[in-house]
């Protein structure tokens, strides 16, 4: 997937998806969020994105 680098971010103006980002809150356990954090670096994503797709691919899949 991109990761929009290079595209000028507006604050409500979506880039990657067709909807703008929110904030949200999450609880993990300290060794979830650390896999989430490395499997992002891995990715070159942030931990953000990295959820954003692995939902969004289970999403799909689960349909």
């Amino acid at each position: 997937m991109s990761t929009g680098k290079g595209k000028k971010r507006l604050k409500n103006i979506p880039v990657l998806y067709d909807e703008p980002k929110r904030k949200r809150g999450v609880w993990l356990t300290d060794t979830a969020w650390h896999s989430i954090q490395e499997l992002a670096v891995r990715e070159k994503i942030s931990a953000s994105e990295y959820l954003e797709e692995l939902i969004r691919k289970h999403c799909v899949n689960a349909g």
